[in-house]
């Protein structure tokens, strides 16, 4: 398995995580006072957002993205569901040179 096709299932898992961090924990623990929630899943989040970056600067080596492009994607990984219009962007862009 390639760098990019591991980088794009770490970021769609990444963009699943902090969804359900932001918009199912995070409620659990302030109106339903279940603070295990953000302890597990904002641990699983933190792990990905971890191997996301990772995975990212070694697909920016191996395939020589441009630095906008690097950021862009970086940037991504800050916004919920951002994460997933990268896993599309990078689908559909088989020389993976634009953008």
């Amino acid at each position: 398995m390639d760098t990019l096709s591991i980088f794009r299932k770490v970021a769609v898992a990444e963009g699943i995580s902090y969804v359900l961090l932001v918009f199912i924990a995070m409620p659990l623990k302030y109106w339903a006072e279940m603070p295990l929630a953000v302890k597990y899943t904002g641990w699983a989040h933190g792990l990905l957002f971890m191997l996301y970056v990772v995975l990212l600067i070694m697909a920016w080596v191996e395939y020589k993205w441009s630095f906008k492009k690097s950021a862009l994607i970086g940037v991504a990984s800050l916004l919920p569901f951002a994460p997933f219009w990268v896993d599309k962007k990078l689908k559909e862009d088989n020389s993976n040179k634009s953008w």
